[in-house]
């Protein structure tokens, strides 16, 4: 079987890592690369090529909507679930116009 590779893009390390550490625990899944920015995101989707890509909604340099117009723009079957602390409806809505596949809420009660 085949791993779904996946990319995480989140500005806070620690989150990358956590989300890395939890996703490296599933076989069939393979972590590709990591991005600390919208803008290294869509870049690095145009080398590793994943099958999804957790985004982060706020970054620096180019926020996770933005990212998400390019990278579907670009890469159509590549599924982009966001990762956001907002859950006010226009995040949302911004997400899924976008071309967001879905969303996680971070929330730390969880």
């Amino acid at each position: 079987m085949e791993k779904i590779k996946v990319l995480i893009a989140d500005d806070h390390r620690v989150v990358r890592e956590g989300l890395a550490a939890i996703l490296k625990t599933k076989d069939d899944i393979h972590i590709v690369g990591e991005a600390q920015d919208g803008m290294e995101a869509v870049e690095k989707v145009r080398t590793l090529v994943p099958d999804v890509v957790l985004m982060d909604v706020s970054m620096p340099r180019m926020g996770g909507v933005e990212a998400t117009r390019q990278i579907k723009r670009e890469f159509p079957h590549i599924g982009v679930v966001a990762l956001t602390m907002y859950d006010e409806q226009q995040y949302i809505f911004d997400l899924v116009r976008a071309g967001a596949t879905g969303y996680l809420l971070k929330d730390s009660e969880s």
